[in-house]
This record gives structure tokens, C-alpha cells and sequence, in this order.
């Protein structure tokens, strides 16, 4: 092997380390949390960084017809654990932590996103 191959093959893979470490780097020193966002009416009435919670805590949120939803916030998840609507499915879903599937109560117009924190490589979810 000539002289200016080594080095060429030297610089390739120093820059292969370095492309490599820095995807690492920004994955493991990433500050960003998962976002919860709570939605009445298509309106955004509260947000909460779940990596910031340190002790469980719950606030309802009551419709403009008079439905309500007791939402419990617990560090990295959050859940609706009692709702006034009559079919529940928002209680049944239980806890989220992930973006992959937002808890929704259709007659209270609630609807709880998460965001941001690990992306996943799943395209859906099925119940």
C-alpha cells in the first residue's frame, strides 16, 4: 500500500469515528424530556415536561358541558384515571409515556399528546 493511500484510509476512518461519535454524543447528552400536552376543545390548556415531575400529582379538567377528566401526573407518565363520559376509553388506556399513542376522551373533547424525548422506529400501534 502507497504512502497516500494509508493516509487516505487513515482520514476515512478517523472521520467515520468522529461522524459515529457525535451521533452518540447528541443521543446520550440530549436534554430534551417527553412533553405532555393536554388539548380541550383543539385548544392547548397545559403542558408538562414529564422528566421534570419528582412527585405524582392530579388536576381535572372539566368540559363546557359539564363532563370532567381527573388526570394523574407520575414522573414519565401520565394517565387519565377517572372520567364523567360514559364509555371510559379514555381510562381504559391507562398510562402513556411514549408518543405513539395519545389518550383521547371524545365526549369531554380531551385529548393528551406526548412529545419529544426517543423517537422509536414503530409506524404504528394497534389496540
Amino acid at each position: 500500500m502507497t504512502k497516500k493511500a494509508k493516509i487516505c484510509l487513515i482520514i476515512t476512518v478517523l472521520l467515520l469515528a468522529v461522524g459515529v461519535g457525535s451521533i452518540f454524543a447528541l443521543r446520550f447528552f440530549s436534554r430534551e424530556g417527553h412533553i405532555a400536552s393536554v388539548y380541550q376543545h383543539g385548544q392547548c390548556i397545559r403542558t408538562i415536561d414529564l422528566s421534570q415531575v419528582r412527585e405524582p400529582f392530579e388536576f381535572t379538567v372539566t368540559s363546557d358541558l359539564g363532563g370532567s377528566n381527573t388526570i394523574r401526573v407520575e414522573p414519565g407518565r401520565i394517565a387519565v384515571i377517572d372520567a364523567t363520559c360514559p364509555d371510559k376509553i379514555c381510562v381504559h388506556t391507562g398510562y402513556i409515556s411514549t408518543s405513539l399513542s395519545p389518550i383521547t376522551c371524545l365526549p369531554n373533547e380531551l385529548v393528551i399528546e406526548i412529545s419529544g424525548g426517543e423517537s422509536t422506529s414503530l409506524d404504528a400501534v394497534v389496540q
